[in-house]
């Protein structure tokens, strides 16, 4: 018993640091780092060290709360005030994209392919979705325009939810009673109760983490991510969208005044990675390499539908009543990056019981693969070809909040980084409001009191404290003259 627990431990902390390193890989080669995950897992399975795993149902249930942390950790670390312009679309791609690219990708694979509509229907919907993990991975080393980048990642965490209602009704008993009518009322009655749900618990997990006044900082981040996966579980409980539940409460923590917020990041980011790197490499040890080959023809063809047809199809009807000037659109078509999502949703039918569900789940495992690698490097390229990659832009200003609960104010922490525009402004021109003061800043190792002839440099670090009154004002303020200098104001730059 002893020496089979230390085996397992010795195997998951070596995956643990694999999936570490393969980071550092990945930001080299471009290459999200699924796709290392995935050889790992193969390379452990029977094909390579001989472990055998075909447990479908406890890697869609690992799948799935894998999938929510990844979510959550997109939602807390997306801003609002870059997203919200472009939400509208977002939606729109993530509904009505879903929907164009299900039919096309279904009715290729009925007519050519000759699977039945049952079948058709479900490769249609694993393929829809786009996944968070690889978009987020890949795409935040871009330096993109903010509403190309913010439109793609506001997406990728939208449309899983849509996917997983459409493929677990297809997948269920109810698929012959229920017409495109009543099926199309389902989804939309679940993804609405899924937002509500998720606006919810969002909005309470803020004012209680607001609020509270725990005894460790440590207890912040451990309670951000149980309010996300709470969320989640009671939109699965409910009958509802958990993703969508978990995406918008996260998102809606995320944007809050959170205290220690640099630490629940990095916990929630930690997290993500833990998930992400477990999950592709259980998918890795469930996947027959023997069965993959076979699987090569009609995941080409399928990939080459959902890639080149229906996701360019998607973009450009659902970029029609918002004008997106066409070399967006092309990004965004290309930039439909798939990863862990298909695949795990692909093993949903499999649990079930679908006939030629497992067939499902080797064209689309292939699929990913193939397109990833083709997909993935050739996006930095492509930004820059079609003039999408902005390489001017500064860098957001970090700030790290800590309560001081008995003096009734907030410690907040800022970096001014290489792009910054605070590099310059004078202590006395940062303008900061009416109870907040810029009390230390360290620079190289060496600390000094500003007095207002004290200006800041690139690399400094600065403590202001601010009431709690003045607090979402001051870093107003501070995001504004790092974005725009200390005409912020002027140029009407709010910090937002």
């Amino acid at each position: 018993m002893e020496s089979s627990f230390n085996t397992i431990l010795l195997a998951s902390s070596a995956l643990l640091l694999v999936a570490v390193l393969s980071v550092r890989l990945a930001s080299r080669t471009g290459l999200p780092s699924l796709l290392i995950y995935l050889a790992v897992g193969l390379a452990v399975g029977e094909a390579g060290l001989g472990v055998e795993f075909s447990d479908y149902g406890l890697t869609a249930e690992l799948g799935l709360l894998a999938l929510a942390l990844i979510l959550a950790e997109g939602g807390l670390t997306t801003r609002w005030a870059v997203v919200r312009p472009v939400l509208p679309f977002a939606i729109v791609l993530a509904t009505l994209g879903v929907a164009v690219s299900v039919a096309v990708v279904a009715g290729l694979a009925h007519l050519v392919l000759g699977v039945d509509v049952r079948t058709a229907v479900i490769l249609g919907s694993v393929v829809a979705s786009t996944d968070a993990a690889a978009v987020f991975s890949v795409l935040r080393k871009l330096p993109l325009k903010a509403r190309l980048g913010a439109a793609l990642e506001a997406e990728s965490g939208l449309n899983d939810a849509p996917v997983v209602v459409l493929v677990v009704l297809a997948s269920s008993d109810a698929w012959g009673q229920t017409s495109v009518l009543a099926g199309a009322g389902t989804v939309l009655l679940e993804l609405a109760g899924g937002a509500v749900l998720g606006l919810a618990v969002g909005r309470l997990g803020r004012e209680v983490l607001v609020r509270a006044a725990l005894s460790t900082s440590g207890l912040y981040p451990l309670a951000t991510v149980a309010l996300c996966l709470l969320a989640f579980a009671a939109g699965q409980a409910l009958h509802v969208s958990g993703f969508l539940a978990v995406y918008l409460g996260a998102l809606l923590l995320g944007n809050s005044p959170l205290p220690h917020r640099r630490a629940v990041l990095g916990f929630a980011s930690s997290t993500a990675l833990l998930a992400e790197a477990g999950l592709f490499v259980l998918l890795g040890l469930l996947a027959s390499p023997d069965r993959l080959l076979s699987a090569v023809p009609d995941a080409l063809l399928i990939g080459a539908a959902a890639t080149f047809i229906a996701r360019p199809l998607a973009v450009t009807l659902s970029a029609l009543p918002f004008r997106l000037p066409w070399r967006e659109q092309v990004f965004l078509s290309w930039a439909g990056l798939r990863g862990a999502v298909p695949i795990v949703i692909a093993t949903i039918p499999v649990t079930e019981g679908v006939p030629d569900a497992e067939r499902v789940l080797d064209v689309v495992f292939v699929l990913v693969v193939v397109y990833t690698l083709i997909q993935a490097p050739t996006l930095p390229f492509l930004g820059r070809r079609l003039g999408v990659v902005d390489g001017g832009q500064p860098l957001d200003v970090e700030i790290e909040t800590a309560p001081l609960e008995q003096i009734g104010a907030d410690l907040l922490q800022v970096r001014v980084g290489p792009l910054s525009r605070l590099h310059g402004v004078y202590v006395e021109e940062l303008r900061l409001p009416v109870g907040a003061h810029v009390t230390l800043i360290v620079r190289e190792g060496r600390s000094l009191v500003p007095d207002q002839h004290t200006h800041f440099a690139r690399g400094d670090q600065l403590l202001v404290v601010t009431t709690g009154a003045a607090r979402q004002e001051a870093e107003a303020r501070l995001r504004a003259v790092a974005r725009s200098g200390k005409l912020a104001r002027w140029n009407g730059e709010l910090g937002r």
